[in-house]
This record gives structure tokens, C-alpha cells and sequence, in this order.
């Protein structure tokens, strides 16, 4: 069902002059923190149809591609430092999603209980970050062009869609998963194509063995690299 601003989440039960200063001091504040090539567009309240017009695009498919690129880069070379481990640990920072922390966190835990081959732990020296604020595409993942990933948690979606699902479903481009937005309400990736009365939050069984493979093949893939190199 959808939540009102009322019912939603703590950080987001705001009065509407608060909301306000959030999207004047507020949000300059939080842009300042967001990479500067995405800046630009975290100056506008999404709606059902500016948000549609990116998802399923070319240029969101090319942002989810190069963020998990990104992130498994990141994660695999410090992977190298311990190379017994059987599980990749990819960090993440969500200190610039402050009114997002609850859902974040579940969706750490809903994902770390679903796959085994790679665990998500907040941390220092992050992998990746979550921002908040407001952004015409709604929310999505992209890379900060630095080699690390960020996931932008938009305030109108997260609005008229269930929270958990939402970071949960752009978490799931950190581990690699792409949109399939006309899968149904069981399948995390769908997003929002179900529509707004869709709450589930979880990955379903053909999307966790996505996610082991991938990071299965990134395992091996780092090892060959360091076999590779000790025996030159």
C-alpha cells in the first residue's frame, strides 16, 4: 500500500515547513555531498513520469553495469589482502542517507540472508555510499567516476513506494543484478513495475543464484589474477 508522508519513515514525518527548509538549506547541503557529475540533477521532485522516462533506459542500464563494475573492482582488490576467504565483504557508507538508515540496514541484512558468496557490512574505506535528497530519475545507482559506486535514494519515491524495497532493489545493482521492470511483485528487480501497492522486499530464488554466480565467477576471477601475477 502506499504511506503517506505521515506513515512513512521517521526522518520523513515532517511538518510542511520543514519539508521545505529540506529542500532549500537542507538539500543544497546534501547535494554539496553528492558527486559532482550528478549534482546537477538533485534540484527536482520526481513524478511518475520523469521518473519513468529513465527507467529501463539505455543510460540506466550503462549506470547499473558501470556501478557493479565499480564496486566488485573495489571490493576484489582488497579481497587480495586475505585471499583464504570464501565470501567477498563489499562496504558500504550511509552517513549521507541519514533519514534512510533503518531501510539501509535492512536491506543489508535482507541480502546477507539470501546469498552467500559475497556479505554487505557498513564500514570504513567504503566500497560504496547512499545519498538522499530529490532527483527527476527517481532513485538509481551510478559510479562517482572515482571507481567506487554510490545509490541515490530519491524522497518522492520512497514516498508513493515501499521504502525497503526500493534500497533494497538499488542495492541489488551493487551486487550486479540488472532492472526488470516487467517481472512480477516476487521478483526484487521488477521495482516499481508492479506498482506501489508491491511491498516485497526480497530477492527470489533465481535472482540470489544470480548473485552467488556473479561474485562466485569474481572469486575466481581474482584468483587467476594472483596465480597469474606470482608467477610472473
Amino acid at each position: 500500500m502506499n504511506r503517506s508522508m505521515s506513515t512513512f519513515h521517521p526522518a520523513l514525518k515532517r511538518s510542511s515547513m520543514v519539508l521545505t527548509a529540506a529542500l532549500g538549506l537542507g538539500l543544497a547541503a546534501a547535494v554539496a555531498a553528492v558527486p559532482a557529475q550528478a549534482a546537477s540533477s538533485h534540484q527536482q521532485v520526481s513524478t511518475a513520469k520523469s521518473r519513468a522516462a529513465y527507467a529501463g533506459s539505455r543510460a540506466e542500464a550503462v549506470n547499473n553495469k558501470a556501478f557493479f563494475d565499480a564496486v566488485m573492482k573495489s571490493a576484489l582488490a582488497k579481497q587480495k589482502a586475505q585471499p583464504g576467504l570464501r565470501t567477498v565483504t563489499v562496504t558500504y557508507d550511509p552517513s549521507q542517507a541519514p533519514s534512510f538508515a533503518g531501510e539501509i540496514a535492512n536491506a543489508a541484512r535482507i541480502w546477507n540472508g539470501s546469498v552467500h558468496n559475497v556479505r554487505l557490512q557498513e564500514g570504513g574505506n567504503a566500497d560504496f555510499s547512499y545519498y538522499e535528497g530529490n532527483d527527476a530519475n527517481g532513485s538509481y545507482a551510478s559510479t562517482d567516476g572515482h571507481g567506487h559506486g554510490y545509490v541515490f535514494l530519491d524522497y518522492q519515491q520512497n514516498q508513493e513506494f515501499d521504502s525497503t524495497r526500493v534500497t533494497a532493489h538499488e542495492t541489488g545493482h551493487v551486487l550486479g543484478l540488472p532492472d526488470h521492470y516487467s517481472g512480477p511483485c516476487s521478483e526484487l528487480m521488477s521495482g516499481g513495475g508492479p506498482g506501489p501497492s508491491c511491498t516485497n522486499p526480497y530477492p527470489n530464488s533465481n535472482e540470489r543464484r544470480r548473485v552467488d554466480t556473479l561474485w562466485a565467477n569474481g572469486l575466481s576471477a581474482g584468483a587467476d589474477k594472483g596465480l597469474r601475477a606470482k608467477a610472473h
